[in-house]
C-alpha cells in the first residue's frame, strides 16, 4: 500500500482488506512471515547501516539485538503457527450432553504498532510478527527519533509484504497521536510511561484494547552470597548494551554494604575488559540517540561520585560508560528511568530493607537478583513486584521463547513474544455447538416443582 496523506485513509484501506478475509488464511500468514524473513536476509547490511547512523551500533550488535532476534521470532512463529491457531476444546457440563465447546483464536482486525527509537527495527518487527501470525492487518508507526531506521522500514516493508494489509506511516510524533485516536481494533505501544498514558487515554475514546510495553527503573539486587566477578560482568554487559538505552537494562545496583567495594571494583574491571581504556574508540559501544537525551544524561553525572567513566563528547553524542557512587535515593538520577550509560550504586544493610526500597517505588519492568542462596531467591521473587525477573543474570529472560514478556502496574500491561504475542493479537472466540435433539422440555417454562428440583433449585427459607 502506498502511503496516503492521512492516517484515516490508511486505516480505511486496511479495514477493507481485513473485511475481505484474506489475512485469516494460514497460507497468507505463513507467506507474510516468510517474506519478512527474506526482507531481513536481503537487507541486513542496509539495516546495520541505518542502526549505525541512528545509534552508533556495530554490525554485530545490530544482528545480536535486532535482526537476529527478529529472525528467531519468525522461526518460532512459522514452526508453531498451526498449533497456535488451532481451536482448543473445552469440556462441557453434563446438562449440555451432546454439545461441544471450543476456544478459537481470531484476529482482532486492524492493529496499530507504535514503535520506539532504542531498538527501532526489533521493536517494530517483533510485534508485527505476532500480529501477522494472528491474521491481522497492520499499521506501523516507527519512531521519528530514529530517522534512518524508520525511513528504511517505510521503504522496504511495502516491497516485501502485502501492501493492502500492511502499511507504514513514517513522520513526526503528531502522527502517532492521530493514529492512537482512530477506531482501531488493537494498539500495541512500546515507549515511555508518559506517552503510554496518552496512548491509553486516546484509545479509551473507542474502547480500543491496548498493550503497553513501558519501562521503569529496573533494580539489580546483589547480596553477600553472589559470585562477584560473574555478577559484575553480567551487570556491566546488560547495562551498557546499546549504551544503556534498553527498557530492561539494570537501572541501578542495590548491593549489600559488605560487598559494595568488591562489586564496584569488579564492575570497573569488566568495563576495561569489554571496552578498553578508551570506550570512545570501541566498536562495541553505541552512542546516545540525540542531543536532548545526551544533555539530560549528562546532568545526572552531578548526582554522585564518579567511580569510573564520566567522559563526554557532545559532538559525537558519546557518554562514557559510567559507574556512580554515593548516590542519594532522592537525587534526580534516582527519580526517573536513566535510559543511558550511567549506573548508580546504592547499599543496603538488610535484605528486608532492600526489598522495601524497591516496593516503595513504581513497579519495575524487570528485577535482577544475584544470590547463591535459594532461600533469598525465593523470598525476593515472592515479596517484590515486577514485570519479569532474572536470577544471576540480566536481560536474558527476553530470549526464552516460552516466556511472556511484559510489565506490571507502571511498567505496562499485556505481553509479547512467542505464543504470548500471538495471543495478544488474537481474540479468544468462545463457541458452543449444540445438537437440535434431544431438546429437553425441562429447560423451558413453566417450571414445575419437579423441574426445579431436578435443576438443583432450593427455595430460600421462609419463601412460599
Amino acid at each position: 500500500m502506498s502511503e496516503p496523506a492521512h492516517p484515516e485513509a490508511i486505516l480505511a484501506a486496511l479495514q477493507r482488506c481485513f473485511i475481505r478475509g484474506r489475512t485469516r488464511a494460514l497460507t497468507w500468514r505463513r507467506q507474510q512471515l516468510l517474506q519478512l524473513r527474506v526482507l531481513l536476509q536481503d537487507n541486513c547490511a542496509e539495516i546495520a547501516a541505518a542502526l549505525a547512523a541512528d545509534l552508533g551500533k556495530s554490525p554485530f550488535e545490530a544482528y545480536l539485538s535486532e535482526t537476529g532476534f527478529i529472525l528467531e521470532e519468525i522461526a518460532l512463529a512459522l514452526a508453531e503457527l498451526r498449533r497456535w491457531s488451532s481451536p482448543r476444546r473445552v469440556a462441557v457440563p453434563l446438562r449440555l450432553l451432546g454439545g461441544t465447546a471450543e476456544v478459537r483464536p481470531c484476529p482482532y482486525g486492524t492493529v496499530l504498532i507504535l514503535a520506539p527509537w532504542n531498538y527501532p527495527v526489533q521493536l517494530s518487527l517483533v510485534p508485527m510478527v505476532s500480529a501477522l501470525a494472528a491474521g491481522n492487518c497492520v499499521l506501523l508507526k516507527p519512531s521519528e527519533l530514529a530517522p534512518a531506521s524508520s525511513a528504511l522500514l517505510a521503504r522496504l516493508i511495502p516491497e516485501y509484504l502485502d501492501r493492502e494489509a500492511v502499511a507504514v506511516l513514517n513522520g513526526p510524533a503528531e502522527l502517532a497521536a492521530q493514529c492512537s485516536a482512530l477506531p482501531l481494533d488493537y494498539i500495541f505501544f512500546t515507549g515511555s510511561s508518559a506517552v503510554g498514558r496518552r496512548v491509553m487515554a486516546a484509545a479509551a475514546t473507542h474502547l480500543t484494547p491496548v498493550t503497553l510495553e513501558l519501562g521503569g527503573k529496573s533494580p539489580c539486587l546483589v547480596d553477600q552470597s553472589a559470585d562477584i566477578p560473574v555478577a559484575a560482568r553480567r551487570i556491566v554487559w546488560g547495562k551498557f548494551l546499546n549504551a544503556g538505552q534498553t527498557c530492561v537494562a539494570p537501572d541501578y545496583v542495590l548491593a549489600d554494604k559488605s560487598i559494595m567495594g568488591a562489586l564496584t571494583l569488579a564492575c570497573g574491571q569488566a568495563l576495561q575488559d569489554f571496552y578498553g581504556p578508551d570506550p570512545k574508540r570501541s566498536t562495541d559501544f553505541s552512542r546516545i540517540i540525540n542531543d536532548a537525551h545526551f544533555c539530560r544524561l549528562q546532568s545526572f553525572l552531578q548526582d554522585g561520585v564518579i567511580i569510573h567513566g564520566g567522559q563526554a563528547d557532545r559532538s559525537q553524542r558519546y557518554l562514557a560508560p559510567t559507574l556512580l557512587g554515593q548516590v542519594s535515593p532522592d537525587s534526580a538520577v534516582m527519580q526517573e528511568e536513566i535510559f543511558g550509560p550511567i549506573l548508580p550504586f546504592l547499599s543496603y544493610d538488610t535484605l528486608e530493607e532492600a526489598m522495601a526500597f524497591i516496593n516503595r517505588r513504581p513497579t519495575p519492568l524487570a528485577l535482577y537478583l544475584f544470590s547463591s542462596s535459594r532461600v533469598v531467591q525465593e523470598q525476593v521473587l515472592a515479596d517484590v513486584r515486577c514485570g519479569g525477573a532474572c536470577i544471576n543474570d540480566v536481560i536474558m529472560h527476553l530470549t526464552v521463547p516460552g516466556l511472556p514478556f511484559g510489565g506490571l502496574g507502571a511498567s505496562g500491561m499485556g505481553c509479547c513474544h512467542g505464543r504470548a504475542g500471538f495471543d495478544t493479537f488474537s481474540h479468544p472466540l468462545s463457541i458452543l455447538k449444540q445438537r437440535t435433539w434431544p431438546d429437553l422440555r425441562l429447560r423451558y417454562p413453566p417450571y414445575s416443582p419437579r423441574t426445579r428440583k431436578i435443576l438443583g433449585y432450593r427455595p430460600p427459607q421462609g419463601s412460599q
